[in-house]
């Protein structure tokens, strides 16, 4: 079972704006949220609206609107701390609301659709230890 087209959209965006790239040396992992958010308040401004996108997303989702109000209340503590001069800037590295956001929406989607999931891994297992016995098996009798 593959994750539905919006999960996905919305795994690619939080990536892009928080773990895109990996600051060498410090280990620390940051994408456009962080970059373009040094742009004061524009680059603030631009980065909610990309966060409000993943939000959007996990409404196409049918996400329930207690999740959507949730994740929007991450966009507005990223959003509000993108204003404080250099401690905003820091605290930002390490916040990375829209990985929240999107772990909100993954969760979600696992425990409604979660007798699928089991259903196909199950498949999945059985069909790898099918695969398996048949290699093995056949590897004895050539020797």
């Amino acid at each position: 079972m593959e994750a539905p087209l919006a999960l996905r959209k919305a795994q690619r965006i939080a990536n892009t704006l928080d773990t895109a790239v990996k600051i060498p040396f410090i280990g620390v992992r940051v994408g456009l949220d962080f970059l373009i958010g040094l742009i004061p308040v524009v680059g603030d401004i631009t980065m909610l609206l990309a966060s409000l996108r993943i939000v959007s997303l996990g409404k196409q989702l049918g996400l329930p609107s207690t999740h959507q109000q949730r994740m929007l209340r991450h966009c507005l503590v990223d959003f509000g701390l993108g204003f404080v001069p250099v401690v905003g800037d820091v605290v930002d590295l390490f916040y990375k609301a829209n990985q929240k956001n999107v772990r909100i929406m993954e969760r979600w989607w696992i425990e409604t659709h979660q007798s699928e999931v089991q259903e196909n891994t199950q498949a999945a297992l059985a069909a790898w230890q099918s695969e398996f016995d048949n290699t093995h098996t056949n590897t004895k009798t050539n020797n």
